[in-house]
């Protein structure tokens, strides 16, 4: 299957599952599926701007990647506690 294909499936099943949690008024979860929906699409960009050339930008999506990876843990742990 092509690539591009998958992660926008993924990316609009996240967005979808966001919205729901918000309209039901599960806030906590839905920001922690808002934090894995930008984990996915910061480390897309991150894929596309280094095969473009663009290594400084693709450092900074990376770093944001990583940075959301982490608060979704945060945001989990906050959630089980």
């Amino acid at each position: 299957m092509n690539m591009k294909l998958i992660q926008g499936i993924g990316i609009a099943l996240l967005s979808i599952t966001a919205l729901t949690f918000l309209i039901f008024g599960y806030l906590e979860v839905a920001v922690l599926f808002m934090t894995l929906l930008f984990v996915l699409t910061n480390s897309f960009r991150y894929r596309h701007m280094k095969a473009q050339g663009m290594h400084r930008e693709a450092k900074w999506m990376l770093g944001m990647a990583i940075i959301f990876g982490l608060l979704f843990f945060v945001v989990l742990a906050t959630i089980l506690m």
